[in-house]
């Protein structure tokens, strides 16, 4: 992934450009301010996917977490009958 470093100044004077090299790129542009890093902006599709994606990897390091404790999880046909079950309870409540 290519780093795009722009001034902020940018921002204020072509933000269409910016908006669209976002749109395009799917990257992060960094801006700088007095020349130090700033603010990050992205395009709504690349920061909905990064929110997942972190969603998704927090969910995984809590039951590594659990896991590590000694936190007692479920076998594959536990978890299969679970759910059968779960599925039976549901259907005498359905249609």
């Amino acid at each position: 992934m290519q780093t795009i470093i722009k001034p902020s100044s940018e921002l204020r004077q072509n933000y269409n450009s910016i908006a669209e090299i976002c749109r395009k790129t799917k990257t992060p542009i960094f801006l700088t301010l007095n020349g130090a890093g700033d603010t990050v902006i992205m395009d709504m599709d690349t920061y909905n996917r990064r929110e997942a994606d972190l969603t998704i990897a927090e969910r995984l390091v809590s039951a590594e977490r659990s896991r590590l404790s000694g936190v007692r999880g479920y076998s594959v046909a536990e978890f299969k009958q679970n759910m059968q079950e779960a599925i039976a309870k549901g259907a005498e409540y359905g249609e």
